[in-house]
């Protein structure tokens, strides 16, 4: 499990306030492609009296998916059932959700891609026919009831894009990709949640915590709730950027890319033990007392999109700017001849 502070996931501790959440896309910062496709497809729905077409979100966890379809569900005027994959365990479960949607309704699932395969077969009439097939009996005495749902919408969320099922994929009118948040992005959502929580928080202080946010909002209100303890203990409750940089830099030990410990410590491993790589995945999770799939799949994805690390058929290898970043003196590997030249 990935407890870090940094990390996209929803813990127990992000209590859900709903004073923090936008309510309209234009309350919505960021993610301006999905924000101007949505408008559309919205404005299009309510000219012609419609629900809206089934919507599909997918990129990494924490980047506002659950938050959109509560927007849908308000700019549209109806209700939001919130459910998930992992929590639909029977086609009986989903049958009882879908009996009780109401038309123009959004039935949002997160963790789409975790529906067991039974699951899906009850929900793929009921997203393209809007019908509900329910067998009654057993044996040669058994028969099909087919009774017909008024039309609804299905938002689903999902971090692994390739884990859905071809013919779920294909039911789904609208699919948009999240992408992490622009560091202006980031410094308007810090603002507005230190102003819904009444913290007093300088604009310098907005860009220290944005900067370390890794372009994800649930982490950046995570660093202003905690940066906001620090400052009423030790600075008079104002978040200025020196409080903010002296309590994420040397009590939660992120730096100024927003670069944990773990972080740090992968980044070291494949550096200073085998020399820059590249190196095996299990062998770095070996060194660093971590399974394989967390590295892989929760520490990676961000360094990745820093470009501190490169992915290689022979493994993983420390790119430039990692050294740099470490301040570790960069010496390029030379090239490797082919013996048959």
């Amino acid at each position: 499990m990935d407890d870090r502070i940094v990390s996209g996931k929803r813990k127990p501790e992000d209590t859900i306030d709903a004073a923090l959440r936008p309510k309209t896309l234009g309350d919505y910062e960021g993610q301006e492609r999905v924000v101007q496709n949505l408008r559309i497809l919205i404005e299009a729905a309510i000219k012609r009296s419609e629900p809206l077409d089934h919507v599909l979100f997918y990129g990494p966890p924490g980047l506002g998916k659950t938050t959109l379809a509560y927007v849908l569900g308000a700019e549209m005027g109806v209700n939001v059932k919130v459910t998930a994959g992992p929590s639909i365990e029977r086609a009986g479960d989903l049958a009882a959700i879908l009996t009780h949607q109401r038309k123009g309704d959004i039935l949002f699932i997160d963790e789409i891609h975790r529906l067991g395969r039974a699951v899906e077969e009850v929900l793929y009439p009921a997203m393209e026919d809007f019908a509900l097939d329910i067998v009654i009996g057993k044996g040669p005495s058994a028969k099909n009831v087919r009774l017909n749902l008024p039309r609804f919408t299905v938002v689903g969320a999902t971090t692994r894009l390739a884990l859905i099922t071809a013919p779920l994929r294909a039911r789904f009118g609208a699919v948009y990709r999240m992408d992490f948040y622009s560091h202006e992005a980031m410094v308007s959502i810090i603002k507005r949640g230190a102003r819904l929580l009444n913290v007093p928080l300088e604009d310098a202080g907005a860009n220290e915590i944005a900067r370390r946010s890794r372009g994800t909002p649930r982490v950046g209100i995570r660093l202003l709730k905690r940066c906001r303890d620090f400052a009423q203990v030790r600075a008079e409750g104002t978040i200025t950027a020196h409080i903010a940089a002296e309590f994420l830099s040397n009590y939660m030990e992120i730096d100024e890319l927003g670069l944990d410990d773990v972080d740090r410590r992968v980044l070291k491993t494949i550096i200073e033990k085998y020399e820059g790589g590249p190196v095996g995945l299990e062998t770095i999770a070996a060194s660093i007392s971590e399974e394989a799939d967390t590295i892989e799949d929760v520490y990676e994805p961000f360094l990745l999109q820093l470009g501190m690390i490169d992915r290689t058929p022979r493994g993983r290898a420390a790119t430039r700017i990692a050294y740099q970043h470490l301040n570790i003196p960069y010496n390029a590997k030379p090239r490797q001849e082919n013996m048959f030249d």
